[in-house]
């Protein structure tokens, strides 16, 4: 079958690598895809918020199944624009998508169904959410209600710092994402990251993941997109697993559809490890970035029929099955970022790639036949290995064959799980 891959990320170019592998799969389109997924298919230079060009390349290629990686098409309505014209499409709605395109609205729901995460207060003005702020105290958290790429999100561990971070959000940094703020508890523990196919009824859960956010050594620094990542994490013990998809996911799932807001597609769950136990930090509504890269290593199940399994409906019938090595991504940015950063400048890359990882592209061009630096986030080095520190050990070790101007990464990706 012919598949489409939305988007241009390092996400994008993980989905479709997997999919290649799939003998399912004869062909793959990405929109608008990066150099890497040049590689494996066909990419076509078409933006993810245009739905309308979007639907007519599925149309013309007579595309058997779209996978939307990034949130801004999903909560645009594609998944509505591509059922309504009777093609397959892995994604929530976009009244589905509100879950991540709104954390006002997720506090609400799982305030409404007992779904346990930090107290909160939402504000569209900012002297009632800075009064707020007096009255709980720092450290707290200030988070944009709407989408900001992961921007969004000041935990401020004094008052000038969580009153001014209101200012920042609802003065324009964020556009209409900071439209409203919503205030939060600040909760101290380990965070964990858990993605898991939905149809509607059934979660199927995928490897859990260990996020790194901040910018520098020791979390440190800005937040990013993400850093790097690790598969498995050891604090998230089967206990809390069971703990996580009995008093989380699954009453997530059963809250959506008793809303009239049927969740399918990934749900993605940011959980931190509290003493009180685990709470919801935030949802998305899509595959992860960096996650993705690591599930996919550690994933051995054909992903194009579990794609199509949700899609049908039919998850109850598929049983995942996980390779027992560990798996670390670790991301090579370019200089500036998150801030301000080059573009163009060409990008040496690995001969050839080992059976026990990969160079996941997710900011990269080409340009006159020759891979050049294109985003903030340029690659994404990851590795497979038996046991976290080899896995660990063999990451940095591709990341030696990796070269371009200001290029940069954290040293210290996993090393949480050694611990």
């Amino acid at each position: 079958m012919k598949v489409l891959v939305v988007g241009s990320g390092g996400r994008e170019h993980a989905l479709a690598w997997k999919l290649a592998q799939s003998p399912r799969v004869s062909k793959i389109f990405c929109a608008p895809g990066n150099a890497g997924t040049a590689q494996l298919g066909i990419n076509v230079d078409i933006q993810v918020e245009d739905l309308d060009n979007l639907l007519a390349l599925a149309r013309n290629e007579k595309i058997d199944m779209t996978v939307v990686g990034p949130e801004v098409p999903l909560t645009l309505g594609i998944v509505d624009v591509f059922r309504a014209a009777g093609l397959k499409v892995f994604g929530p709605t976009a009244k589905a998508a509100e879950l991540e395109g709104s954390k006002a609205f997720a506090k609400d729901l799982m305030r409404k169904y007992n779904i346990p995460t930090a107290e909160y207060g939402v504000f569209s003005e900012a002297k009632a959410a800075q009064d707020y702020i007096r009255q709980i105290g720092a450290p707290c958290v200030v988070k944009a209600d709407g989408l900001a790429a992961g921007k969004g999100v000041i935990v401020a561990m004094d008052l000038a710092t969580a009153l001014n971070a209101v200012s920042e959000i609802m003065e324009g940094q964020f556009g209409e994402a900071g439209r409203r703020v919503v205030v939060e508890e600040f909760l101290e523990g380990q965070e964990v990251s858990l993605l898991a196919f939905v149809d509607g009824k059934t979660a199927l859960p995928m490897a859990p993941v260990q996020d790194h956010k901040r910018i520098f050594d020791g979390d440190k620094g800005p937040n990013t997109g993400g850093m790097g990542t690790y598969s498995p994490p050891p604090v998230f013990t089967e206990e809390l697993y069971q703990q996580v998809m009995e008093s989380i996911v699954n009453p997530t799932v059963r809250a959506m559809a008793a809303e009239g807001r049927e969740f399918t597609g990934v749900l993605f769950t940011g959980l931190i490890l509290t003493q009180a136990g685990p709470k919801v930090l935030e949802f998305n509504a899509r595959f992860g970035d960096p996650e993705t890269q690591v599930v996919v290593l550690r994933l051995e199940s054909d992903l194009a029929e579990v794609l199509e399994a949700a899609i049908a409906q039919r998850l109850d019938k598929i049983e995942l099955k996980w390779s027992e090595k560990a798996a670390v991504c670790v991301v090579v940015a370019a200089g500036g970022y998150p801030g301000k950063y080059p573009k163009g400048d060409p990008i040496t890359l690995p001969v050839s790639m080992p059976g026990w990882g990969t160079v996941f592209h997710a900011g990269t061009d080409l340009k006159d036949g020759r891979v050049v630096t294109g985003g903030g986030r340029v690659l994404g080095v990851t590795a497979r290995g038996n046991g976290l520190a080899e896995a660990r050990e063999k990451a940095y070790q591709l990341i030696e064959q990796v070269e371009f101007d200001g290029m940069f990464f954290r040293k210290d990706i996993g090393v949480k799980g050694l611990i």
